[in-house]
């Protein structure tokens, strides 16, 4: 049951993240809800790659403490930085 409950907090969190950094990143991002999911876990990854380099707790802290409100501001910066990329990426492609 836990990897389980992982994988569903995971899930969740990345909605929650992703729809934050959607609404915070500029312009029309062209992508659904399922692109957003996605985009929020990895920007949750990403962020705590970034808060382990800030000398934070990394990845760690997302899987110990999700729901802190650093955890949260450090996984939407991440989340931030790659839909950023996905954009540049999908632009060039239309």
């Amino acid at each position: 049951m836990g990897l389980l409950w992982a994988i569903i907090s995971w899930i969740i969190i990345g909605a929650i993240i992703g729809l934050i950094a959607r609404a915070l990143m500029p312009g029309k991002q062209a992508m659904g809800l399922g692109m957003t999911i996605i985009l929020g876990v990895i920007g949750a990854i990403v962020g705590g790659f970034i808060g382990g380099l800030l000398g934070g707790n990394g990845v760690s802290g997302i899987l110990d403490n999700p729901w802190s409100i650093g955890t949260i501001l450090l996984a939407v910066v991440g989340a931030l930085i790659v839909m950023f990329i996905y954009g540049l990426v999908t632009k060039s492609r239309v």
